[in-house]
């Protein structure tokens, strides 16, 4: 990966960070930008979740989801892995496994009625 790509990546990461943070969570990019390596998400300070954070042309998302897996799991937190994602001039996407996303949506949905 190219210089450019990886500072494209970096800044994505950071505007991942500032959007939570706009919502009152106390996010940043990990400690892996700092060296450390290992099962760390791109983005942390939000409970309960393990983020990727892809902003490339070309989508590998389940590609980018099986690592988020992958990482969550090794993490061992129970957390739920999303990849957070966009392609040049899109908007950003949130992806994440059904099972997942459907505890989500029943937990609002009862909050509802």
């Amino acid at each position: 990966m190219g210089k450019e790509n990886r500072d494209k990546g970096k800044r994505f990461e950071r505007t991942v960070a500032n959007l939570f943070k706009s919502h009152g969570y106390n996010a940043n990019r990990t400690a892996q930008y700092r060296g450390n390596t290992g099962a760390a998400g791109d983005v942390e300070g939000v409970p309960y979740i393990h983020i990727e954070a892809k902003h490339q042309k070309q989508m590998r998302l389940y590609e980018w989801m099986a690592q988020s897996v992958s990482d969550a799991t090794a993490e061992g937190k129970g957390n739920l892995p999303v990849v957070i994602h966009k392609s040049n001039n899109k908007p950003v996407l949130v992806s994440m496994l059904y099972e997942d996303w459907i505890q989500l949506y029943s937990a609002y949905d009862s909050e509802r009625k």
